[in-house]
């Protein structure tokens, strides 16, 4: 059984590994608040909306499964596992030829049909890092084919490559039991078991009609997926597992998890491609245990 204290789970204190990519909805600026909702004990971890694993390398865990729709992303993740001098390479190679012009060449290559045959893993990973260090804003953001769309970003020196930080992200992924996932949500919690631990981070509800930013992947996520989250949420609590959640502080979700603990908590969101709609906003921690 993992034993957690939240007095030793400062990010990166073992391994120096923290997040790799901007992430829209990352829980960095979260992790203390986070932390006290953390169970004191549990068996595997399971994080079945990874995104850009702040709250994982903050915990650390050494027997984990983490998951996430968005392939790409998920490729990263292996590719950092199991490649992570060739990708280091890759993104230096995109240091140097970095300009509007060189990014919009690499951000078009997967509106091309043989994009997935003629790019290997690392290759891709790369591209995805790259776009994301120097794309507006560090936004992910896909249109309905799956095509990466973010403008450039031009910012002035951008950090296109974080070896330090890639090859600490590696070496927590290979020193641990570490399994990654590119499924639904409810497929990659399949095994889990009661004293199991959940974090869930998905896509949020939105807090107004024109709010909405679900399009971290080619399918979006409403209110039918997070009524579906609901239900697997209470079907993992009825086996035993520890559960805790992550979303907007909207009707709806107060409404769809009544019964179970519920804290509020503030959080400034700078990702958004409006700049209007940036700033402080309420969230919620929803949890099925004691603190």
């Amino acid at each position: 059984m993992v034993r957690v204290s939240h007095y030793i789970t400062a990010p990166g204190r073992k391994y120096g590994a923290k997040p790799f990519l901007k992430w829209a909805g990352g829980k960095r600026q979260l992790i203390a608040k986070i932390q006290e909702f953390i169970p004191a004990s549990f068996n595997t971890y399971f994080e079945p909306f990874v995104g850009g694993g702040a709250v994982l390398f903050d915990l650390q865990p050494t027997q984990v499964v983490i998951n996430d729709r968005n392939a790409e992303l998920i490729n990263c993740y292996r590719v950092i596992k199991d490649s992570v001098e060739a990708l280091i390479t890759q993104l230096e190679l995109h240091k140097a030829q970095n300009t509007k012009d060189y990014y919009y060449q690499i951000r078009q290559l997967d509106r091309q049909s043989s994009f997935s045959l003629e790019h290997d893993n690392i290759a891709r990973a790369a591209r995805i890092i790259y776009l994301n260090k120097t794309c507006y804003n560090g936004l992910f953001r896909v249109n309905s084919r799956g095509q990466f769309n973010v403008p450039f970003g031009k910012y002035a020196a951008p950090a296109i490559v974080e070896p330090e930080v890639l090859r600490a992200v590696s070496a927590y992924l290979n020193q641990n039991q570490v399994t990654i996932v590119n499924t639904d949500f409810a497929d990659a919690l399949a095994q889990a078991r009661s004293g199991d631990f959940v974090y869930f981070d998905p896509p949020y509800d939105p807090v107004s009609d024109t709010a909405s930013f679900t399009k971290y992947g080619a399918s979006g996520f409403g209110r039918e997926e997070q009524t579906r989250l609901r239900e697997v949420f209470g079907q993992l609590d009825r086996c035993g597992c520890k559960l805790l959640l992550s979303n907007a502080q909207t009707e709806f979700i107060q409404e769809l998890y009544q019964g179970f603990s519920c804290a509020v908590v503030s959080a400034t969101r700078s990702i958004n491609s409006n700049t209007k709609k940036r700033g402080r906003i309420n969230e919620v921690l929803i949890s099925n245990f004691e603190i």
